[in-house]
């Protein structure tokens, strides 16, 4: 048998080994501590890429992830990701003027007028009649 590929700490293949006899794990996460348990057995990385229907280079980088990180190597690392530009709180706003009173002359708020309306109000500094629709959409 060849040399393992990771040598477990005790107390991370406890935790391991508890975390996937719970059942209640996202399938990435129960991959990746899956591979570390058979790596450290002594299985090959091709033998537990095939095991979990991976590439070997994919085991290959949950093994160094897992040797710089330890158990942090099994959650995705945060995304930056564009903030959102409009708050909870201008939701809100946004969602109380669409159920108001539409403007003398208008039967109802369209998108297009609610937009006007809201950067004329200065709940923000500008939005689209779509992302006004979006904002409604997630409400109703």
């Amino acid at each position: 048998m060849e040399k393992p590929h990771v040598k477990l700490r005790t107390k991370d293949r406890d935790h391991l080994e508890s975390l996937i006899s719970k059942g209640k794990l996202s399938a990435k996460v129960f991959k990746r501590a899956t591979a570390l348990l058979e790596l450290d057995r002594g299985k090959t990385l091709t033998a537990v890429a095939e095991t979990l229907g991976v590439n070997r280079v994919t085991v290959m980088a949950w093994r160094d992830k897992y040797k710089e990180q330890g158990l942090k190597s099994l959650e995705d690392a945060p995304r930056s990701g564009r903030p959102p530009e409009i708050s909870g709180r201008q939701r809100a706003k946004i969602t109380a003027l669409a159920c108001s009173e539409p403007p003398e002359g208008h039967a109802r708020w369209n998108l297009r007028l609610l937009a006007d309306k809201i950067v004329e109000l200065e709940y923000c500094e500008r939005i689209s009649h779509t992302q006004v629709a979006k904002i409604l959409k997630k409400t109703s």
